[in-house]
């Protein structure tokens, strides 16, 4: 597998600083990243730094509670694009989801959606505050809103990443969409154990170190 092609090199938080961001892409593009994974304020900057690369911009939406108004998140996901996100990882309304107010659901993530106009929506669950009968229906919801993924974890909740819980989302989606395990996944040995479980995408702020050590094993099937 070709690790870092699967990774989504984060920098998110309250107090990140533009020697922070461009550290972030000088990473990206010297270890050929997916993407990089930034707030919104970013998105731009981001865009016009990578111009020249195939590195891709992610940015968040309804992020980190997930407690915007579909209307908000809808309108998060057109600025972004019009910056230059390439990629949309929302949150979902886990208050929705915890009363069965599936029309939320539905409603935000096809918000989102139509707003990406073709761009990757990564659906991000929190995965950690979810029974598993509530990990199975949050991931049926956005499959069949039009998500392309489904997410564990923001990275700012109780926990992140779970191998059963990231085994469950696969089960569920099949075919039909992607996942993507984000939040503490820290290690090569993390990395590899998600993909194992059938994530195609990893969330992770430690992407140097994941394909550093990725160079060193002894895997022969995995390449940097």
């Amino acid at each position: 597998m070709q690790l870092n092609k699967m990774i989504d090199h984060t920098k998110l938080g309250a107090s990140i600083n533009k020697e922070q961001i461009d550290k972030l892409i000088g990473e990206a593009k010297e270890f050929d990243f997916k993407s990089v994974c930034v707030n919104p304020v970013w998105v731009k900057y981001a865009k016009h730094q990578l111009k020249k690369t195939d590195v891709l911009v992610c940015t968040v939406i309804g992020f980190p509670h997930g407690t915007h108004q579909p209307q908000v998140k809808a309108f998060e996901a057109e600025v972004a694009v019009k910056d230059g996100a390439d990629e949309l990882d929302m949150v979902i309304n886990v208050n929705a989801l915890k009363s069965k107010d599936y029309h939320t659901i539905l409603a935000e993530i096809k918000g989102v959606v139509a707003k990406g106009e073709g761009r990757t929506v990564k659906v991000i669950l929190e995965t950690c505050y979810l029974t598993p009968e509530e990990i199975v229906k949050a991931s049926e919801l956005a499959v069949e809103a039009g998500a392309h993924f489904v997410k564990t974890s923001t990275g700012f909740g109780a926990s992140g990443a779970k191998i059963e819980d990231v085994q469950l989302m696969k089960k569920t989606v099949g075919n039909r969409a992607e996942v993507k395990a984000s939040g503490g996944v820290r290690t090569y040995e993390d990395a590899v154990k998600m993909v194992e479980a059938g994530a195609t995408r990893i969330g992770t702020s430690n992407g140097v170190d994941i394909v550093q050590k990725g160079r060193t094993t002894n895997d022969t099937n995995t390449s940097y």
